[in-house]
């Protein structure tokens, strides 16, 4: 778990290298599968079923401003200077998964966007907080959802964080919303991914007619997506993912 998840900081760190103005969604996708499959690994994503939009097309989901969660890559969304987008990226290494998700600054941003990103990756590390054997689900949720709304952003409801390992959607399901001492106990060993999905305004979304795959904000304002997969343990959790690779490239802006 911990190679799978590493390659996948390692990918993400590579596509840092090259989001800019004017490439494509659909080249960022080729140099994630590329540098994926060169390192003995396949792209989970690609192929992966969905009973609405038939297998994904990509290896990696790109998801553009508005678009929250699972934009499929193409040639026609070209990047622009005050863009953000989040990079949603999967491997299987020796069968394990790996599973984790960066939303990226493109040129100079808006501080009400930078602070939206801020907000979210924050509400990750204190979900993360929260991930300790002894505790709940619901501890992780109650954490995440709160830091988010009192700056008064939507927490989407119909999208989880899961389970993970040698499937990439294992139980349990770890929403971003809940109460202090509900759901699942956390147990040493258990492996969950964790992923605040973010919106700045209202916290309903909707599935793109023609993909089936494309979600995105109903009130068409920009979302945020921070991913890790982490490891339960006692006393503190394990973060098996990384974001060191991104930050040592674009340094650490929020």
């Amino acid at each position: 778990m911990r190679r799978a998840n590493q390659l996948v900081g390692k990918t993400l760190g590579e596509l840092a290298k090259h989001i800019k103005a004017g490439i494509s969604t659909k080249e960022l996708d080729a140099i994630a599968e590329e540098f994926i499959r060169d390192h003995g690994a396949i792209p989970t994503f690609k192929g992966f079923p969905n009973q609405e939009g038939g297998p994904f097309p990509g290896s990696i989901c790109t998801s553009v401003n508005d678009v929250v969660v699972h934009g499929v890559p193409n040639a026609t969304t070209i990047l622009k200077d005050g863009d953000i987008i989040t990079i949603d990226c999967g491997t299987l290494l020796d069968g394990f998964n790996g599973d984790s998700a960066y939303t990226f600054c493109v040129g100079e941003v808006s501080e009400e966007v930078k602070k939206l990103l801020r907000t979210t990756k924050e509400s990750l590390y204190l979900g993360i907080e929260n991930a300790t054997a002894g505790k709940h689900i619901g501890d992780i949720s109650y954490a995440v959802q709160t830091h988010n709304e009192a700056q008064g952003y939507g927490i989407v409801r119909e999208l989880t964080g899961h389970g993970i390992g040698r499937e990439m959607h294992e139980d349990p399901p770890v929403p971003n919303y809940g109460r202090r001492g509900n759901g699942t106990m956390l147990k040493a060993g258990m492996c969950i991914a964790i992923e605040p999905m973010v919106t700045m305004g209202n916290k309903a979304i909707y599935m793109d007619a023609q993909d089936r795959w494309t979600i995105r904000t109903r009130d068409g304002r920009p979302a945020a997506h921070f991913e890790h997969t982490i490891a339960v343990r006692r006393g503190k959790a394990e973060i098996l993912s990384s974001f060191e690779e991104v930050e040592s490239i674009e340094g650490k802006i929020y």
